[in-house]
């Protein structure tokens, strides 16, 4: 699983990314790009986290959020069996020839409650979730007016909830962001080495100590507990690809078994072993 900032592209021959069931769950991804998003869960009990705001959802989730907004990803710490699907729509969508169209003025305007995110009652959950689920199937055109639709009815939706009062800003510099950005690229092609924080604040031009308050701030988590938590990902993967434990151990970056089995316990919950047995077993979880 590669760790993307602000790098989302547009399916072939669409306008929008489609990404069905992703599962990172057991990955504390806080992050923004430019599309906006619409994400739809169900099966879950979670956190909601969009900008300053921060609630608990529970059975399924269905939010809206605009550009440049940080986010959480709403399956995290999740551990029952669920279902996700994240639209990712291109910010100058609306610009592409529809500036104008009267047609189109409730959607401008949900676009533009987006600012401060939206999420919507149980009735608009269900029906808009349904729909969301059937994206995958269509062919690329049937999708774009699907698509069209389905904001027509948020727009429309009478239980929808504004999570902010005001336009949420991202609180981030560009230059922090890609200092994030790059620091990520360096996890992603480095992490089955040994990486001290030393080498990782030099890519930031920053003193150790500075570094480590830098990074807690950005993601929430130490330097070693979000390179753990990649590292754990990409384990599982390999488990559950046929590596066995200490193939998968020593393949992400880990130097001591039993360091490696207490890590993948205190994240997943259960140990290297009972997750591959669980999953092999129940793929479909």
């Amino acid at each position: 699983m590669r760790i993307q900032y602000e790098d989302i592209l547009p399916d072939a021959n669409s306008s929008f990314r489609l990404m069905v069931n992703p599962r990172l769950n057991d990955f504390f991804f806080w992050h923004s790009h430019p599309e906006y998003e619409l994400v739809y869960i169900e099966g879950a009990n979670g956190t909601r986290h969009v900008g300053e705001h921060i609630s608990r959802y529970t059975g399924s989730d269905l939010v809206f959020i605009g550009s440049n907004i940080p986010h959480l990803n709403f399956d995290y710490g999740v551990k029952t069996d669920y279902e996700k699907v994240v639209l990712h729509i291109r910010q100058d969508f609306l610009s592409q020839g529809f500036a104008g169209a009267p047609e189109l003025s409730g959607i401008r305007e949900l676009f533009e409650q987006a600012r401060k995110g939206i999420a919507y009652g149980e009735a608009t959950k269900a029906q808009v979730g349904a729909r969301m689920k059937q994206l995958q199937g269509l062919a690329p055109f049937e999708q774009f007016l699907e698509v069209l639709q389905l904001m027509q009815a948020l727009a429309l939706a009478p239980d929808k909830a504004l999570l902010h009062s005001q336009p949420i800003e991202n609180q981030y510099t560009q230059r922090e962001q890609d200092r994030l950005r790059r620091l990520y690229q360096f996890i992603d092609e480095s992490y089955r080495r040994k990486i001290g924080i030393p080498e990782a604040a030099s890519l930031s031009n920053l003193s150790s100590a500075a570094f480590c308050r830098y990074f807690k701030k950005m993601t929430r988590l130490t330097f070693t507990e979000f390179l753990n938590r990649y590292r754990i990902n990409q384990a599982k993967n390999l488990l559950l690809a046929g590596s066995n434990v200490s193939e998968a151990c020593f393949e992400c970056g880990f130097e001591s078994l039993s360091y490696f089995n207490r890590t993948f316990k205190k994240i997943t919950g259960v140990n290297p072993l009972a997750f591959k047995k669980l999953y092999t077993q129940h793929p479909h979880l």
